[in-house]
């Protein structure tokens, strides 16, 4: 056979098929997973058995003078865990704080059903659809069970706890103000959906200013970051504004509020503009 000939044959692209096939089982054979420097995961699941990812970035550097590391706590940490850690560790100012990413099983940034759950309060039965009315199994989970399993890993400040929620779950965030006010020091809620079932938050707000100005909560050291995007909805800033404007008398009892339209962004956007604000917001706040 000549060459010509062989170069025409079937053998040679036999042999091409063959060498593609090798070349192609050597790059995968050496493939390896991205992992994140300096994070670790565990799972748990809750008082009704629902699973959960809990993803942690862990603290660098020796324990600061308060005794412990402050920790900030993120919902929908499939979607945000990774971006919040990467600025950590990018920032040295802030490479001594825990992030613990509150996350659900699988790769989808957005779990639609479980937030949807997790997040809401509790719905007459012909609107509960998709199931709603989670929000206080949630705050138990992460009260009974997620913090004192961080606690029990590393030496945490708890004059420093702080939570992250975007939409629903900036939603829950307030929700978690209102009504467990001693649990978080800090709450950044990032377009959270005021509008939901009729704007339910304005109950628990009443009941949280009331009690505020009667010095039955101490808000003190508390904080609350309203963030929104430049196009977000209009109801969705409007809501936020006026949250804020009513909140602002209670600074005469130490709340701090803050209310931030970011430029160019949109209701799924903003939420990846702002981690390094976040993280100005909720490590560099001191107390005596």
């Amino acid at each position: 056979m000549s060459w010509i000939t062989f170069l025409r044959s079937p053998c040679l692209a036999a042999l091409s098929a063959l060498c593609l096939i090798t070349f192609a089982n050597a790059a995968q054979a050496g493939e390896q997973p991205v992992t994140l420097s300096g994070s670790i995961e565990w799972s748990m699941h809750n008082a009704k058995g629902q699973p959960y990812r809990i993803l942690i970035s862990k603290p660098e550097g020796e324990v600061p003078y308060t005794g412990g590391y402050p920790v900030l706590y993120v919902l929908d940490a499939n979607a945000y865990f990774a971006s919040f850690h990467e600025a950590k560790r990018a920032q040295e100012q802030f490479r001594h704080a825990i992030i613990v990413g509150i996350a659900y099983p699988g790769e989808e940034p957005l779990n639609f059903l479980r937030r949807a759950y997790d997040f809401s309060p509790p719905v007459p039965a012909a609107q509960n659809t998709p199931p709603q009315g989670g929000q206080d199994e949630l705050l138990d989970f992460l009260q009974q069970q997620v913090m004192p399993a961080v606690a029990d890993r590393f030496p945490v400040d708890t004059d420093q706890q702080s939570l992250f929620g975007h939409s629903f779950g900036g939603m829950f965030g307030i929700y978690a103000l209102f009504t467990r006010p001693a649990l978080f020091d800090h709450i950044v809620a990032v377009s959270p959906s005021l509008w939901w079932h009729d704007r339910f938050l304005l109950a628990p707000e009443r009941r949280f200013s009331a009690d505020v100005r009667a010095g039955k909560t101490d808000v003190t050291h508390s904080s609350l970051a309203l963030i929104v995007g430049e196009r977000d909805s209009p109801q969705e800033i409007q809501n936020s504004q006026a949250l804020h404007r009513r909140l602002q008398p209670l600074s005469a009892w130490g709340l701090r509020s803050s209310m931030l339209i970011e430029q160019g962004e949109d209701h799924m956007s903003v939420p990846l503009r702002i981690e390094s604000r976040v993280l100005q917001e909720v490590l560099t706040a001191r107390r005596q």
